[in-house]
């Protein structure tokens, strides 16, 4: 994982514990359903007081023994909650203790049992038929207790749930069904409905289209309809933010190639100075004589520096100024030593 994001997540985490209000920001609520479908228990939400604590014109200052208010969370650019998106229909979630899942592992279902699920799920029908939710859901749960193995009594029960407005726990049922038969559309269909109650648009849209394509139904189809623009603009908000991100990236890395490119540029410019800062110049280097920036601003200086033969001449006399005696007769090199003598007032004659 990006270091960075796992350090943004940590402080926000350690945000959350100093301050657990933040959970119950508007904003927040996917987090706080996330956190309750895994079992957590979120604190209740602060008490708001009807007067004012002060620290504005309508009360009085704040004391100095009251500790500071503690700053609101960050939120990157790429957050959800700054998409505005209708959000009717949509609901709290809920927050009751995990249903009876049955005895999954560990029960042998015989067909005894699988007679009197069956005979459960015909009174749970019947129930519902009537309008009595209550009691189908018990009559479900009595038979997934029977024969929890068999995936359409959760999607049942979810069913059940979703006209209670209990998504979470529809959710948690679709899940096991699914798991049992990934092939039936039934759970998916469920599914994305708690979804859609929940306000998880993109959830929902990928349940719901499953649902579809595994057995048309008109009703996951409309509901479809309806959530898939909002799941697309979060699509595209989050395509902009990563495009962002990236361009972001790119320019920082072209920075850090250009400041690399101009720090060799300086070693090899320093370099180039203790390598030839202490050059030949004939008859002494005299005082007030140009730095080596003004000598490698001539063209012509530059240019013969690059000549192999020239540069090991070069220091060649510069550890021994006699030495220059050998290259008379090379006006190539008797050419530098004459030019840097001139720049010095000094002659390149032995």
């Amino acid at each position: 994982m990006d270091p960075r994001k796992v350090s943004e997540l940590k402080g926000f985490v350690q945000l959350c514990e100093s301050n657990p209000g933040i959970l119950h920001l508007p904003e927040m609520s996917f987090f706080r359903t996330w956190l309750l479908s895994m079992g957590a228990t979120i604190p209740p939400p602060p008490e708001t007081k009807g007067s004012c604590q002060g620290g504005c014109p309508c009360g009085p200052p704040p004391t100095a023994a009251s500790p500071p208010e503690p700053e609101p969370p960050v939120l990157s650019e790429s957050e959800e909650s700054e998409i505005e998106i209708d959000k009717e229909g949509v609901i709290e979630p809920d927050t009751v203790e995990p249903q009876d899942m049955g005895e999954f592992d560990n029960t042998e279902v015989t067909e005894e049992m699988m007679d009197q699920a069956n005979e459960k799920k015909i009174e749970a029908i019947n129930a519902l038929g009537e309008g009595d939710l209550q009691k189908a859901l018990d009559l479900f749960t009595e038979a997934i207790r029977f024969n929890p193995r068999l995936a359409v009594l959760y999607a049942k029960r979810a069913s059940v749930y979703i006209q209670m407005q209990k998504p979470n726990a529809a959710i948690r049922d679709c899940d096991r069904a699914i798991s049992i038969n990934p092939d039936s559309a039934q759970p998916y269909k469920w599914r994305g409905k708690a979804h859609r109650l929940l306000g998880h648009w993109e959830e929902a849209a990928k349940d719901l289209a499953i649902a579809c394509k595994l057995d048309y139904d008109e009703d996951a189809s409309a509901m479809l309809k309806e959530v898939q623009p909002k799941a697309n603009k979060i699509v595209e908000h989050r395509r902009k933010y990563e495009r962002k991100r990236e361009e972001k990236e790119v320019r920082e890395k072209q920075e850090r190639i250009k400041k690399a490119r101009e720090e060799h540029a300086r070693a090899q410019r320093e370099e180039e100075a203790r390598q030839y800062g202490g050059g030949y110049f004939p008859g002494g280097a005299p005082p007030g004589m140009p730095g080596l920036g003004e000598l490698l601003k001539d063209p012509e200086l530059l240019n013969a520096m690059k000549d192999p033969e020239v540069m090991a001449a070069f220091q060649d006399v510069a550890q021994n100024p006699a030495n220059i005696a050998k290259y008379q007769s090379n006006p190539k090199i008797m050419g530098l030593m004459n030019k840097l003598s001139a720049k010095f007032g000094a002659s390149a004659q032995p």
